[in-house]
């Protein structure tokens, strides 16, 4: 989790991700947009991930089953995982999810799920690569590169900046050293 006053921090847990109830909880039907009715067992309801993380860790006693259990959500749902293994450039990231990696990898401190690390580490090594090419090719982000630049979650376009930043600053001192010799 991030710090208290991260706006993406804070999005990231807004992110809804699947649950299953495993009891009967009586006058609960607000979570389901039924207020004042039940929630009955194995109902499923997606709830923001902040949310849906408390009720899967609760317990009501020592050997009870946990209030309810969490699915992956869509946004890596095998599809997605295919698609990035496939060609991870051209899923648009931002519209799974605004924060696509941060919101994988608060899903993935809750599941073991190694082949899912792997896949995601390897879709954003290879889209930074195209990234900082977008980012140092003046012309990147026009054309092709537009459709590219949109499907960008927000890590990648604070990425991008970054990159972008660096080679303004390093074409400028460029610049400034040639005036000087």
């Amino acid at each position: 989790m991030g710090s208290y006053y991260n706006i993406d921090a804070i999005l990231t847990d807004a992110q809804k991700v699947p649950c299953t109830f495993t009891l009967d909880l009586p006058s609960m039907g607000y979570l389901d947009d039924n207020a004042g009715g039940d929630i009955k067992a194995q109902t499923s309801i997606s709830l923001p991930l902040w949310l849906s993380t408390l009720l899967a860790v609760q317990r009501l006693g020592p050997s009870q089953a946990p209030l309810c259990t969490l699915d992956l959500p869509s946004s890596i749902s095998p599809r997605v995982l295919n698609a990035l293994k496939a060609d991870p450039r051209t899923v648009d990231l931002r519209s799974l999810a605004g924060n696509f990696y941060e919101g994988a990898a608060r899903c993935l401190e809750l599941f073991e799920e190694e082949e899912i690390v792997d896949i995601l580490c390897e879709s954003f090594k290879k889209r930074a690569a195209d990234i900082a090419d977008h980012a140092h090719n003046p012309r990147g982000a026009l054309g092709e590169g537009a459709d590219f630049l949109r499907g960008l979650d927000e890590m990648e376009r604070q990425l991008f900046r970054a990159a972008h930043e660096s080679s303004k600053a390093m074409r400028a001192w460029m610049g400034e050293m040639k005036k000087k010799s």
